[in-house]
């Protein structure tokens, strides 16, 4: 059976090359856990790592305690990594949060009042720590997206966000998905999302692994695959079945 099914939420924590971050995750999650609201565990998902994160994962999943792990063969990216995390939880719910820990689990708190009400929750990066450069590259990114999907999400790439598992799970993935998580939502009949600030940090150890090309030309034509799949997304209602 699968280990996540024990819990309410499952945080996926994808990792490519953060071995300067994992004692901090390690450190972060385990004094946050114990006092969360739910009863939560974390799914990492190596994406095919070159540096020793696989090594730091295994550690700190053999220690015990509510840490387990996937690892791809080879590097996927960041929409891969999250699809699997999702693929693989058994939980009622599903959250994700980015490796450097710019944003901060005990957030989650915060957002998991609302899950009764919402398929998604998010957060919204409050006093954001990133450079004038970043930023506006991402509000320019952003702006664009809202004009394309018309989902009036404020921060799509904020790295911190709860969904029914369920849900989750029929969502169409595809490269760049996870920029368009509440464009995808409202495809599904009844389901909608809700936004909440949340805190923001400096990266304190690492390296992004986004470039001005992939926040800014990347995210432009993931658009114009959104409209083309949102004419042709299926919503269905089984009735009855006699399985």
């Amino acid at each position: 059976m699968n280990k996540t099914s024990d819990y309410d939420l499952t945080v996926v924590v994808p990792v490519y090359n953060e071995e300067e971050n994992m004692a901090r995750i390690e450190k972060t999650f385990a004094e946050w856990m114990p006092r969360a609201s739910r009863k939560v565990c974390v799914l990492f998902v190596n994406d095919g790592s070159k540096d020793g994160s696989l090594q730091h994962i295994k550690r700190i999943c053999g220690n015990g305690g509510d840490f387990y792990y996937i690892s791809f063969a080879r590097n996927a990216g960041l929409s891969a990594a999250i699809k699997a995390g999702i693929d693989y939880t058994c939980s009622p719910l599903v959250g994700y949060i980015d490796a450097d820990l710019q944003t901060t689990p005990e957030d989650f708190d915060l957002l998991l009042p609302y899950t009764d009400e919402y398929a998604l929750v998010t957060g919204i990066r409050a006093n954001r720590k990133d450079t004038v450069f970043k930023r506006f590259q991402s509000r320019f990114a952003n702006g664009f997206r809202r004009m394309m999907t018309h989902d009036d999400a404020t921060d799509t790439g904020c790295p911190l966000k709860v969904l029914h598992t369920d849900a989750a799970k029929r969502i169409p993935f595809f490269k760049g998905m996870h920029r368009f998580l509440p464009a995808l939502i409202r495809l599904q009949e009844g389901a909608d999302y809700k936004e909440l600030p949340v805190r923001h940090f400096p990266r304190t150890a690492g390296v992004s692994k986004f470039s001005m090309w992939n926040r800014l030309t990347g995210p432009l034509a993931d658009c114009f695959a959104y409209r083309w799949m949102k004419k042709r997304y299926i919503n269905y209602d089984v009735a009855e079945n006699d399985l």
